[in-house]
């Protein structure tokens, strides 16, 4: 019994003892807790995601609003070149490249069968002519004879029958001469034709300008029964036009009098690639590839994209441009030079498109919500009108790092 009683209560003296021991446990325990909650803070601080946002500085810049399309360049003036009669081709006097003047030889056909159209034409000629001089002779006798006839009854010497039959051949006379002169001026009129054509077999040039191709060649026979062989196309090529296919999303903001400029492809890979410059001269009405265009009369399918032609002109005394080279066509809608300009990227649009708002990021990291005024825009970068200051910087996009999971699991 007293050894039971000794092991339950303490003595006295142990009490102060016992009372130490048990604060220094309590206040280890509430360290240890502050120490795990203090770790796991900073565990979660480590692990959680960060945002890191790109952004770029509100700056001048050039802005332009443009529409782009491809086109080809084409002689502004050119003629093509056929022969109006059939034969061979004797001799062919020039070749692609070849300047010429108005008026200088280009083609020479076989004339052998015009020549002797011509030969007949004139013989036939001279054959009523000289039918035209019998009959005026004729006619000269037959008035004789009318005058004789008509003496002879003033005198009663003479029968009624013979006065008119006198009177006929004179009449006869004057038809026939009329006749022959009308066959005279017929065949005069077809002769002249036929020396034309005799003429059509020596082909010179209709304008000035250079050979830009031949389509036939020495010894080839045309056959211009039923429409005009072409045998080369003669251009100027100081102006050349820009025949170039603009979408029908976009052909209505195109407008006569427009700047435009464009670049080869040739010049693509230049450093600076040279630019030609010039203004609208005509949108035409109707779509390039129209039916009406075909020559048929069924509707364009739906799914077609439908292009339309726009026409400029540009100088080319240097000759650095050439026909049917591809032109990369820039239509000129709006610019402004110098104007406080952030990328499209920096501001998004409300549905009906009336506001916009840009995220701008402060000196101390903030992110603030700003409204725009937008202006002028480029396929890049547009105009901002009110709303942002030069040198702030708007956010562009944003990325969110995972680096502290990933180490954590590491």
């Amino acid at each position: 019994m007293a050894g039971s009683a000794a092991d339950s209560f303490s003595l006295p003296h142990e009490r102060p003892r016992l009372m130490r021991s048990r604060s220094s446990f309590l206040r280890w325990s509430s360290l240890g807790v502050a120490v795990v909650l203090v770790a796991g803070a900073s565990l979660w601080w480590a692990a959680r995601p960060v945002t890191t946002y790109q952004s770029v500085v509100v700056a001048r810049a050039d802005v332009e609003q443009t529409v782009t399309a491809i086109g080809t360049l084409q002689p502004r003036r050119y003629v093509d070149v056929g022969a109006q009669v059939s034969g061979q081709i004797n001799r062919l006097a020039v070749t692609p490249g070849t300047q010429v003047a108005k008026g200088a030889l280009l083609v020479e056909i076989d004339p052998s069968v015009q020549r002797a159209t011509v030969d007949a034409g004139r013989a036939s000629l001279a054959g009523l002519r000289a039918q035209l001089a019998e009959q005026q002779a004729q006619h000269r006798l037959a008035g004789q004879q009318w005058a004789r006839q008509q003496q002879l009854n003033r005198d009663g010497a003479t029968r009624e029958e013979d006065l008119q039959t006198a009177q006929a051949q004179l009449a006869g006379a004057a038809a026939r001469i009329e006749h022959l002169k009308a066959q005279i001026d017929q065949t005069q009129a077809t002769l002249k034709a036929d020396e034309a054509r005799l003429g059509y077999t020596r082909i010179y040039a209709p304008m000035a300008g250079t050979v830009v191709s031949v389509d036939a060649r020495e010894g080839q026979t045309l056959n211009a029964t039923y429409q005009t062989p072409n045998i080369l196309r003669i251009a100027d090529l100081s102006a050349m036009t820009v025949w170039t296919d603009v979408s029908e999303a976009d052909v209505r903001r195109v407008k006569d009098g427009m700047p435009v400029y464009f670049t080869t492809l040739g010049s693509a890979g230049e450093l600076k690639p040279r630019r030609w410059s010039s203004e609208v001269r005509q949108v035409l009405p109707a779509p390039s590839a129209s039916p009406a265009a075909a020559g048929g009369a069924a509707p364009v399918p739906v799914t077609k994209a439908v292009a339309y032609t726009v026409l400029f002109d540009v100088d080319n005394h240097d000759a650095e441009l050439m026909p049917q080279m591809t032109a990369q066509v820039v239509f000129v809608i709006a610019r402004i030079d110098g104007a406080l300009a952030v990328p499209l990227a920096a501001f998004t649009a409300s549905a009906n498109g009336d506001a916009h708002t840009a995220r701008v990021l402060n000196a101390r990291g903030e992110i603030e919500a700003r409204t725009l005024r937008v202006g002028v825009r480029s396929r890049h970068q547009a105009q901002v009108l009110d709303g942002l200051r030069e040198g702030e910087r708007v956010v562009i996009g944003e990325s969110t790092s995972e680096a502290g999971l990933r180490w954590l699991q590491w």
